[in-house]
């Protein structure tokens, strides 16, 4: 039997079968955020319909968040137990149910609805990486980041489009949330067909998994899992509160929210490179100065300055900060990982730790906020953070693997006996 983590998926050595999985890499990538960020925009028409306030409104951005963190652990094991294909349709049907269920007329669908789509996100968040260090074994770099691309770009037309759909179109804000399950359909019909090529956990999946408890105590596997932490808390905290940044200084609520998008936009071309240019080399530390620079002097920009004109400069800098840092976390899964399962294990740990800070990032930063009257210290906490994020992308950027301190450990006690 050939290993697991040696062994491409048959599916993807056809043409047209490697066509259809990477159409369906996409169209999973497209439904990660663009539930979650086309809320922001119409928020308001929530509160004013429903009557709820502005702590229950902020909940549908962190109960995602919260379910990323539960979730993501227990991801690679659902898809030992289902294959990692039906787990990934299996998501997208809940995903469905919980677009759906959101946009009915009451408070606790809303809700409801919205802790599906957060379950149904973190299964897919572990997963894909691993689907495409599985099936992509040569071309890592350039699948993570048409994934990566895929994901934020659907992200930032989410939020340019739910004024027009609930406004311009007349839907009202349930049309404008609940048009994102077209999307789902789609994926599922695209989907479905790769079920029949599923590739069935192996012995050697198995023993990977046994093994993989020792990522908890791995420090690389820390580094790599602050890493991920950080950039999130930097993308939650950025949406959150930059708008709010801008506004106080005199920005118009029109202009501050374009700031968010020329930030979102600025991310896109380094989702794409930074993967490539990662997955070329066996040593990423350099990647990752560089990365951490660019959310220091984005932050200092905004910290130290208050030309308008400048502004855009500095949004400009933690957008390429922001696609730059994601697209490297989601590679080191690949990079310092052996085993298909493993990679998947590192990803649902990575990723509960990061979504986890993400979700008490911006509650923190709004409550120093208010505790300080201004927004001097919080910026100078995010200054420490990208110092925090400099130090860890050094060591998880140095070439090696997870495991490497646990098989020394195995190997030294061999040689005892």
């Amino acid at each position: 039997m050939i290993p697991a983590q040696d062994a491409v998926n048959s599916r993807a050595q056809t043409r047209t079968g490697l066509s259809l999985l990477i159409i369906g890499i996409i169209l999973i990538a497209g439904n990660l955020r663009a539930p979650l960020t086309a809320v922001g925009p119409i928020v308001g028409e929530i509160r004013g319909e429903t009557g709820i306030s502005n702590t229950w409104a902020g909940m549908m951005t962190t109960l995602p968040l919260l379910a990323f963190a539960l979730l993501s652990p227990l991801s690679p094991r659902i898809a030992r137990r289902m294959g990692m294909e039906h787990t990934l349709f299996a998501g997208l049907i809940v995903l469905l149910a919980g677009i759906l269920m959101r946009s009915l007329p009451s408070i606790a669908t809303l809700f409801a609805g919205t802790a599906l789509i957060g379950i149904a996100i973190a299964l897919s968040n572990v997963l894909v990486p691993a689907l495409i260090k599985r099936d992509f074994p040569n071309n890592v770099g350039t699948m993570t980041g048409i994934y990566s691309v895929s994901m934020n770009l659907c992200a930032a037309v989410a939020s340019g489009v739910s004024i027009p759909i609930s406004q311009g179109l007349g839907l009202g804000w349930r049309g404008a949330l609940g048009s994102w399950a077209l999307l789902a359909i789609v994926s599922l019909a695209v989907w479905l067909p790769l079920l029949r090529s599923r590739q069935r956990p192996q012995a050697a999946q198995t023993y990977a998994a046994a093994k993989s408890d020792s990522l908890w105590r791995s420090p690389l596997a820390w580094q790599i899992t602050l890493f991920m932490g950080l950039q999130s808390l930097f993308f939650y905290v950025n949406i959150s509160w930059l708008p709010a940044i801008f506004q106080e200084r005199g920005m118009s609520a029109v202009s501050a929210g374009w700031m968010i998008s020329i930030m979102q936009f600025a991310s896109l071309p380094a989702n794409f490179f930074i993967p490539i240019l990662a997955g070329r080399r066996s040593d990423q530390r350099g990647l990752a100065v560089a990365v951490a620079s660019l959310f220091i002097a984005g932050y200092l920009g905004l910290l130290l300055t208050d030309v308008p004109w400048l502004v855009p400069l500095w949004v400009i800098l933690v957008g390429i900060g922001s696609g730059s840092s994601f697209g490297l976390s989601i590679m080191f899964f690949a990079l310092r990982t052996k085993s298909v399962q493993q990679s998947a294990e590192l990803s649902g740990m990575a990723q509960s730790f990061g979504y986890l800070l993400a979700a008490v990032g911006p509650t923190l930063f709004g409550f120093i906020h208010d505790a300080t009257g201004g927004w001097t210290v919080p910026l100078i906490l995010l200054l420490v953070a990208g110092s925090g994020l400099l130090f860890v992308g050094l060591k998880a950027g140095k070439y090696g693997y997870v495991t490497a301190a646990a098989d020394k450990e195995v190997e030294a006690a061999k040689g005892n006996r």
